[in-house]
């Protein structure tokens, strides 16, 4: 079955770090593509607001990815999963070098947008594996430049866990493979965020690219780092 064939039965999309940013701008896109959308925030409050504000039957719930049991106590209360954007992130160590930036700062980087990451992955894609359908999007950064590439010194904690993460990617990836699942990290390029509010692209146009990969068809790509190619023909 692919997507297309699925929109009909409304598949449910499940969005970490949703309640504001690129990953409130992921939720609306897919609630406007005709996904139901659960928006997930550390603040219950907060994610109820951007809930409320993508429109009639967005749900949200509380969800702290460093708690060790969120994500499985959130699994039982949504029902099944169809697509999982792992969004939720933090960056604690800009403008520091490897040499010097405070391991403090990098273990609690780590433990978000990695550990965070892997821990709702445990929690949602077995049941995708054995539903035999399922789409999977890391959120992934340039700092890694692609699988294997050099990594950016000025935010090293920040740096070693989006590589990090593209590895717990391809391993998700082969672990999943055949069964109908794909698993992707997504580099969204530089957006204008309350990490760097100083960018050009926004929110909104990061989504429309990483909705794309959340919405793949069967046979599409998987264990793949996926960049867009704005102002490129």
């Amino acid at each position: 079955m692919t997507y297309g064939d699925a929109a009909a039965g409304r598949r449910t999309a499940l969005v970490t770090g949703a309640n504001r940013g690129i990953g409130r701008a992921v939720a609306a896109e897919l609630y406007g593509r005709g996904l139901r959308v659960v928006v997930t925030a550390r603040n219950a409050d907060e994610a109820r607001a951007a809930a409320a504000g993508i429109g009639p039957g967005a749900r949200s719930h509380e969800l702290d990815v460093t708690d060790p049991d969120g994500a499985s106590r959130l699994s039982e209360e949504t029902g099944p999963v169809d697509v999982l954007v792992c969004n939720a992130g933090v960056l604690l160590d800009a403008g520091t070098d490897p040499l010097a930036a405070p391991l403090e700062l990098v273990e609690r980087t780590l433990r978000v947008n990695l550990l965070g990451s892997w821990r709702v992955a445990q929690a949602f894609v077995p049941p995708m594996v054995g539903r035999g359908w399922g789409r999977v999007v890391l959120i992934s950064s340039g700092t890694t430049a692609e699988f294997g590439g050099a990594l950016f010194t000025g935010a090293p904690g920040y740096s070693i866990s989006k590589s990090a993460l593209n590895g717990l990617t391809t391993m998700l990836a082969a672990q999943t493979a055949g069964s109908g699942v794909l698993v992707n990290a997504v580099n969204p390029g530089r957006v204008r965020t309350r990490m760097m509010p100083t960018q050009q692209t926004t929110p909104e146009e990061a989504a429309r690219f990483i909705a794309d990969v959340a919405t793949l068809p069967d046979g599409g790509p998987t264990g793949q780092f996926l960049t867009e190619k704005r102002g490129q023909g």
